[in-house]
C-alpha cells in the first residue's frame, strides 16, 4: 500500500452509515459523509451505498477501492454478508460484488470492529506492535485479534469476538443463547441499567440519561463515590475478558476505543489494577493498555486500508 493511494471507506451502523475518502491515516474532508441506514428494503439501501460512493468518486481523482465495515458476520473471502447486528433483511447478501457492479471499483467488506482494529494497527495507537489486541467499546464489546503480525480472522471469519466470552458461567444469557457475556454486563444499555440500580439501591432516584456513560464519567470525575464505584465494576468485568486473552494469546498490548473508553483515567486506571491482579509478571511486565488514536473515524480508515491492500 502506497501512502498516496487513495480509498473510499464506509462505516455501516445500526442507524447511520458513513463515508471518506482515505489517504494514508487521514480523511480527506471536513466531516464524513453520512446517510440513514433504517431503509426497509437492503436493495434500496444499496442503491442508496453505491449512489454516494459515485458521487465521492466524482468528486475525488484516483480512487483505487472501495472497503465496508459492517456490524455482523462476514464471509471475508467472497464479501458475503451472513446477517447484520440491527438491521433487519440483511441476510446473506453478496454486498462486495454489488458494491462492485454498482461502483465499478474493486470492493472489500470486513467486520467493522475487525476494521476498527486494522486502522489501530496499521495507522493509530498499534503501529509496531505484532501481537495485538483492540476492543471497542460501545453498545456492545467489539475486537481484532492480530497475532504474528497477521490478523485472526478464524476459520469461518468471525474471530476476535470478547464482548461474547463469558464472565460467568451461569450469567444473563445473551443473543446466542451464551451464558454471562461480557456485552451484556458493559454495553451501553446494561452499564446504564445497571448503574441506574447502584443508585435505587443508595435510594437515588436517576433517569437511565443520568446514568448514561458519559453522565456517569462526568459524575465520577467530580467525586461521585457511586459513579466510581459503577466504573471500579465496569472496568473488573472487563479485565476479566482481557485477562482471558492474556492467557490465551500472550498480546503485548491492549488498544481500547468506543464512545465508553473516553472516560480515560477513570476507565483506564481500575483496569490496570483489575488486570494486573490476574496476571503473572511475564504477563504484565511490559503489557501495555493503550487508549486508541481514532475516535469515530477508525472504521472508515480500516475499510479503506483493508480494500486497498485487497485490491494490490
Amino acid at each position: 500500500m502506497k501512502s498516496t493511494d487513495k480509498a473510499i471507506g464506509i462505516d455501516f451502523g445500526g442507524t447511520s452509515i458513513k463515508f471518506g475518502v482515505v489517504q494514508g491515516k487521514h480523511i480527506l474532508a471536513d466531516a464524513p459523509l453520512v446517510i440513514p441506514s433504517e431503509y426497509h428494503d437492503p436493495a434500496d439501501l444499496i442503491d442508496a451505498i453505491a449512489d454516494t460512493v459515485n458521487i465521492l468518486k466524482e468528486q475525488h481523482q484516483d480512487i483505487v477501492a472501495v472497503g465496508a465495515g459492517v456490524p455482523g458476520f462476514v464471509d471475508t473471502p467472497t464479501g458475503r454478508i451472513h446477517n447484520l447486528s440491527n438491521v433487519p433483511g440483511w441476510t446473506d447478501i453478496p454486498f462486495r460484488d454489488l458494491l462492485k457492479e454498482k461502483t465499478g471499483l474493486p470492493a472489500m467488506v470486513e467486520n467493522d470492529a475487525n476494521a476498527m482494529g486494522v486502522a489501530e494497527w496499521k495507522q493509530g495507537a498499534g503501529v509496531g506492535f505484532e501481537h495485538l489486541i483492540c476492543i471497542t467499546l460501545g453498545t456492545g464489546v467489539g475486537g481484532a485479534i492480530i497475532v504474528n503480525n497477521q490478523l485472526v480472522r478464524g476459520s469461518r471469519f468471525v474471530a476476535g469476538e470478547p464482548g461474547q466470552t463469558s464472565i460467568y458461567y451461569n450469567g444473563r444469557i445473551g443473543a446466542y443463547n451464551n451464558a454471562g457475556a461480557l456485552e451484556d454486563y458493559i454495553g451501553n444499555r446494561e452499564f446504564a441499567a445497571d448503574s441506574q440500580q447502584a443508585y435505587q439501591d443508595a435510594g437515588i432516584d436517576k433517569d437511565l440519561y443520568e446514568c448514561s456513560p458519559a453522565a456517569l464519567a462526568t459524575a465520577a470525575h467530580q467525586g461521585d463515590v457511586i459513579a466510581l464505584a459503577c466504573w471500579d465494576d465496569f472496568a473488573r468485568k472487563l479485565a476479566c475478558t482481557l485477562a482471558n486473552c492474556c492467557w490465551l494469546l500472550n498480546p503485548e498490548a491492549f488498544v481500547i476505543g468506543g464512545g465508553l473508553s473516553k472516560a480515560g483515567p477513570i476507565l483506564f486506571g481500575p483496569l490496570k489494577k483489575h488486570l494486573n491482579s490476574q496476571l503473572s509478571s511475564p504477563f504484565k511486565d511490559h503489557l501495555q493498555l493503550i487508549p486508541a488514536h481514532f475516535s469515530n473515524e477508525a472504521g472508515i480508515i480500516g475499510a479503506a486500508t483493508l480494500a486497498i491492500e485487497a485490491a494490490q
